[in-house]
């Protein structure tokens, strides 16, 4: 499968992952579409971006991918949430790019991160692209949700060096609110990761009001404690860096108003994990 004209036209490093981009896939066929989630010949990324140090061990290029089934109230990139937003590209084409930064990373010792979106959208896409980067001796990591974490076979994530796993909040109800579905699929998936003893880093977004109950920080804290594979966990400070994208894209934003965490927030957040002996930043 090729690549339309799009992949030409569209550059696909960005300068930043809150650079709006919308509809560049927009002229594949729905067929092409279906073929590539079912293959992985072909996938959508939103962007590459280089010199990440906040999504993974050391320095690192981060694949965006397009297209997510949640619709989190504090997201900050929702054209991601479309997979026709993003550039149609083969998983070789993206391989080929990310070869560009083979050296680079490994003296950095950083690596690859694919992220979203929800890249397990395209698990066919990410696991060749992933596969792709082991080869080059390239660390690999995949920031998830875990909602499709059962498409994923032992040996897809034997390509996968570290899961940084969303924990958006606790229990059905509240997580239906915040994110459209379920939370159950998630715990799931990352009990499967304990099993398999492979490394997590749980990341968990504050945002005051919302996802600031003491409570459910504490549950969420007790279950990546007794998961024992935890390596550690990342609390994210809500901001506001992608409310023009809402704006722009017509969508109802309801935390137009909410503030980001105080430091003291954030601080006392993290000494909930760390009273269940998890490493908390």
């Amino acid at each position: 499968m090729s690549e339309p004209d799009t992949v030409v036209q569209t550059p696909l490093e960005a300068k930043s992952p809150f650079e709006l981009r919308v509809n560049l896939g927009r002229n594949v066929a729905d067929s092409d579409v279906r073929a590539a989630l079912a293959t992985g010949e072909l996938g959508f990324l939103h962007s590459f971006t280089t010199g990440s140090a906040v999504d993974g061990p050391g320095v690192r290029v981060v694949a965006w991918t397009a297209g997510c089934m949640w619709r989190c109230q504090y997201c900050h990139n929702p054209d991601t949430w479309t997979m026709s937003n993003g550039i149609p590209v083969t998983a070789t084409k993206a391989a080929e790019e990310l070869r560009k930064y083979r050296t680079g990373l490994q003296i950095m010792s950083g690596g690859v991160t694919i992220s979203g979106g929800e890249p397990l959208m395209q698990h066919r896409f990410v696991v060749k692209l992933l596969t792709a980067a082991k080869q080059m001796g390239i660390h690999t990591t995949i920031e998830t949700n875990g909602y499709f974490g059962d498409k994923l076979s032992d040996q897809d994530l034997a390509q996968i060096d570290l899961v940084m796993l969303g924990i958006k909040t606790w229990g059905n109800a509240r997580h239906r609110q915040l994110t459209g579905v379920d939370l159950e699929p998630t715990l799931a998936f990352a009990r499967r990761l304990a099993s398999l003893e492979k490394k997590i880093w749980v990341r968990f977004v504050l945002v005051p009001g919302l996802t600031d109950d003491a409570d459910d920080i504490a549950n969420i804290a007790q279950f990546a404690a007794e998961l024992g594979n935890v390596e550690r966990v990342e609390v994210l400070p809500f901001h506001q860096l992608g409310k023009f994208k809402w704006q722009q894209l017509g969508l109802q934003y309801k935390l137009e108003n909410t503030q980001p965490p105080t430091a003291e927030q954030a601080e006392q957040a993290c000494a909930i994990f760390r009273a269940q002996g998890l490493k908390a930043y």
